[in-house]
């Protein structure tokens, strides 16, 4: 047999079999060139696109893991940051990191008895976070720490400012907590953080304006003792009380990760102590000094009372010391006020409102406020003579008044104080003299007629009409000229009843008529610096003239001078009078110009008596 077998032939229509490698075989055999490369063509993009998305899905899930990480690292260094913050008692942030300037502007929104105050506050706030988380730079610290805190600052700078949300903050003092002065409402404020402030200056706080409302207790004598006693102990100590406070990350109304900081405390009680500044021209508060009183505090400069329109309008202007030391700009609007007169008589217990006013806008001005008040009369009741007749009488006698003010803003408070009596005392009755006077004997008694002849000068600033009807003279007669300075009697002008003793030297006689007398009233040109003047004439007809105790030798020898000498005798007079008037525009509840008494009106004149004069 042969060896090898025979071969057999490939006729094409079978699939050639693959030549066995070996050693030598070619790694690529060059008939399978065209087969290779179609094979690659087809698989190639897929086995990129895999590769592709295992590279993406590793980096993403390298990145997520970094993500989560640097999340969960800032969430713990927040956390931590935060619970640091929220544990801080809110009475030790507000007392060495938060930082107030100002008030800068005060302005006067609205003012009710039933709303309270509306105020718009402008100052300059500014939070010293830096303090609150312990994140200042320090020298000391290691390279480990000021990361620690340089990532806290960065997370300040982040957070920006803070919103707080208050309760209604209840205002006591310090010694009685349960006892509520005022009650302040605000709405949200903004407060900016500061991650580490400067040293020195208070450039880095930011301008806030704030409206607040202030509603003051309605316990007016408790509020009253509260300032008597702040200012004889010379400071004022008070205890704010918030029952719920909290602070949100970001501004008012903002959303997002910033809003999701939130710290919340109950029961704030924060205590203020302030010492109550020296105030030029009033006492040294403390040293258990009295508060002063309203008349310590306002001065009156001028004022004018004038008939118009059926009515009285008042207007004056006074200044007040300024209590507050700081450079502020204030602003007011007009505030209401009402003037009542106390009762004169013994049993009188109420006053009687006679004028309603309200004060002109004003600053804040150093050292004093200028104040300007304007109103009117109101419409008086039938009772209200009695009042105007004693507060005038007290004025023009040289007398401060008594007064009381009242305003609707504060129901319950009432300042007593006194309306200023001008000085010198004004001269109310001048040129008084008394023509075609007789003395005649009436059985046994002596009677004396004549005519009075005064004018009536009102003081200066006082402008209306007067209609004087009625006059009532208590009249001393000397002999000669009423005595001089140097001769008058201590007790000065004699009242009614009684009799002054000891009696002024040379007076003899006494003249005081049983009822009023009618007088007739016309305008008078007024004195230079007076208000307005009448001329008033009234007849005396047969009024007891009564030769004083002791005196008689004076009313012989005054007598005889009259009847023997040739041009009469000087006989001089002395007393005081009430007169009654009618004020135009006065409104009286039962009319218009209603009638009022002047009483205690000082007199002196003289008159010459001759010889037809007497009889005897």
């Amino acid at each position: 047999m042969d060896a090898n077998p025979p071969r057999r032939l490939d006729k094409g229509k079978t699939r050639a079999h693959d030549v066995e490698p070996t050693e030598d075989t070619p790694l690529l055999a060059s008939t399978s060139g065209s087969l290779s490369s179609r094979d690659t063509s087809t698989e190639h993009p897929h086995a990129a696109r895999r590769r592709l998305y295992s590279r993406l899905l590793s980096v993403f899930l390298i990145s997520l893991s970094l993500c989560v990480l640097l999340f969960a690292l800032l969430a713990i260094i927040a956390y931590s940051y935060r619970s640091q913050a929220s544990h801080i008692p809110p009475e030790e942030i507000i007392q060495r990191a938060l930082v107030v300037q100002g008030p800068d502007r005060v302005e006067v929104l609205n003012a009710s008895h039933t709303d309270g105050v509306w105020l718009l506050v402008h100052g300059r706030i500014g939070l010293d976070a830096g303090t609150v988380v312990g994140v200042k730079s320090d020298g000391d610290d290691g390279v480990l720490r000021q990361w620690w805190k340089s990532f806290g600052r960065w997370g300040i700078r982040v957070l920006d400012r803070v919103t707080v949300d208050l309760t209604p903050i209840q205002v006591s003092p310090r010694a009685h907590p349960d006892f509520a002065l005022a009650t302040i409402l605000t709405p949200s404020v903004e407060v900016p953080l500061t991650a580490d402030p400067p040293a020195r200056g208070l450039d880095w706080l930011t301008p806030i304006q704030l409206p607040v409302r202030i509603q003051p207790t309605k316990n007016v004598s408790a509020l009253l003792h509260f300032v008597r006693e702040s200012w004889k102990n010379g400071f004022v100590s008070v205890q704010a009380t918030v029952a719920h406070a909290v602070v949100r990350g970001g501004g008012k109304g903002e959303t997002g990760w910033r809003n999701q900081f939130v710290v919340s405390h109950s029961n704030v009680r924060p205590v203020i102590n302030v010492k109550i500044p020296a105030i030029p021209g009033l006492p040294q508060p403390g040293d258990n000094h009295a508060l002063p009183s309203f008349s310590d505090l306002v001065t009156l400069q001028s004022f004018e009372i004038v008939s118009a329109n059926d009515t009285i309008l008042l207007e004056a202007n006074a200044t007040a010391i300024n209590p507050v030391l700081l450079d502020m700009d204030f602003s007011s609007p007009p505030l209401p006020f009402t003037i009542s007169l106390p009762d004169p008589t013994p049993s009188g217990a109420r006053s009687v409102p006679v004028a309603s006013v309200h004060s002109h806008p004003f600053t804040l001005t150093h050292p004093n406020i200028s104040l300007t008040v304007s109103g009117s009369v109101i419409p008086l009741a039938n009772n209200a003579s009695r009042s105007l007749s004693a507060f005038v009488s007290e004025y023009i006698s040289g007398r401060d008044a008594d007064i009381q003010i009242t305003t609707p803003l504060v129901p319950g408070l009432v300042i007593n104080t006194t309306f200023p009596a001008p000085h010198p005392k004004p001269e109310i009755l001048r040129n008084v003299s008394i023509s075609d006077m007789k003395i005649m004997p009436t059985g046994t008694t002596m009677v004396a007629s004549g005519t009075v002849h005064a004018l009536v000068v009102l003081p200066q600033g006082i402008y209306v009409g007067v209609n004087a009807s009625r006059v009532f003279p208590d009249v001393l007669v000397f002999d000669g000229e009423v005595p001089g300075p140097d001769e008058e009697s201590t007790h000065g002008p004699p009242p009614t009843k009684p009799l002054p003793d000891p009696l002024p030297p040379r007076a003899f006689a006494h003249i005081l008529p049983e009822d009023w007398l009618p007088a007739d009233c016309v305008p008078a040109e007024a004195p230079e610096g007076a208000g307005s003047t009448v001329a008033v004439s009234a007849h005396i007809v047969d009024v007891p003239l009564q030769v004083l105790p002791g005196r008689e030798r004076e009313f012989s020898n005054f007598v005889s001078k009259v009847i023997f000498g040739t041009q009469g005798a000087l006989a001089g007079v002395q007393g005081v009078a009430a007169v009654a008037v009618r004020v135009n525009g006065l409104p009286f509840a039962n009319g218009h110009d209603g009638e009022m008494e002047l009483t205690g009106l000082p007199f002196h004149g003289n008159v010459r008596i001759g010889k037809k004069s007497v009889t005897v």
